[in-house]
């Protein structure tokens, strides 16, 4: 039979070889187009078939009257966009990494664990960067089609920054949570929990994931 299969866009559940699976074209194409369609696909004993009638977007009724040219300049102004954003956030967060380091007197647990927070929005930044660097450089936009080794683990990093980055946040809130409820406690023993949590726990949840799609949809 066929597993399960998610192509980026609509989920496919596992079939028996010979059977059609139809869905209904996802909800959000009804934003651009009127028209209600639906695809299909057939499980063969080599695997699943190509979209049928059409692909998504002729199945689904959207317009695609916009040219390449068009699209192209559009993803190039929101790439500019989000690169010049990216930037001055590295360029801010690594002169409050330097403040904070130099002087002494702001070294406390709170400030510690603002500069893991900004740790995390530096990384998240430069893992947007590489990833940008590969898949642009391997002529593609959004996913690794191409399968190497380097594109693959340039989104794994940038999975994990994007983690480890919500969660240094919810130790932000871990943290005044603690203070407001608890009134004496070993700031340095919760501290080394903090970091367990900020950088170990996306660390489990990533390595889950990058284990699953590598059996699954490699």
């Amino acid at each position: 039979g066929c597993r399960g299969l998610w192509d980026n866009i609509t989920c496919w559940p596992s079939a028996v070889v010979g059977e059609m699976v139809v869905k209904q074209c996802p909800i959000y194409f009804s934003y651009f187009a009127n028209a209600h369609g639906n695809v299909s696909r057939m499980c063969t004993s080599h695997g699943w078939t190509e979209l049928y009638p059409a692909p998504y977007a002729a199945a689904c009724g959207y317009d695609t009257n916009s040219t390449p040219t068009e699209e192209a300049v559009f993803f190039d102004v929101v790439r500019i966009g989000y690169t010049v954003g990216h930037s001055l956030s590295l360029i801010s967060l690594t002169a409050a990494m330097i403040i904070l380091c130099i002087f002494r007197k702001l070294h406390c647990t709170r400030n510690y664990i603002h500069m893991h927070l900004f740790v995390s929005f530096i990384m998240r930044a430069v893992a947007v960067f590489v990833k940008d660097v590969v898949l642009f450089e391997n002529g593609e936009s959004d996913h690794c089609f191409v399968g190497s080794t380097g594109c693959k683990a340039a989104m794994i990093f940038f999975q994990y920054c994007i983690m480890a980055n919500f969660f240094w946040l919810l130790v932000e809130g871990l943290y005044l949570h603690t203070l407001l409820v608890i009134s004496f406690f070993s700031e340095r023993k919760y501290f080394w929990w903090y970091i367990l949590i900020g950088w170990g726990a996306p660390l489990v949840f990533i390595t889950a994931w990058t284990i699953t799609r590598i059996h699954f949809e490699n």
